[in-house]
C-alpha cells in the first residue's frame, strides 16, 4: 500500500507531492515538520491542515 498527504485546503505543498511507502513514514514526515515548531514561534491558524490517505 502507498500512502499520501494532503492538505485539507486542496491546496498543494512540497508534502503533498510525494508518495510513502507506509502510513508511518508519512505520518513522521508530518511529525518532524509540525513537531518542530515551537509553540511560541507558531501560529496555528495560518499552518494548513493535512491528512494521510491511502492511495
Amino acid at each position: 500500500m502507498k500512502f499520501k498527504i494532503i492538505r485539507l485546503d486542496g491546496k498543494e505543498d512540497r508534502l503533498t507531492k510525494n508518495i510513502y511507502e507506509s502510513y508511518d513514514e508519512a505520518h513522521k514526515t508530518l511529525e518532524n515538520l509540525l513537531g518542530s515548531l515551537c509553540c511560541s514561534d507558531a501560529d496555528y491558524e495560518v499552518l494548513p491542515g493535512y491528512d494521510i490517505i491511502k492511495i
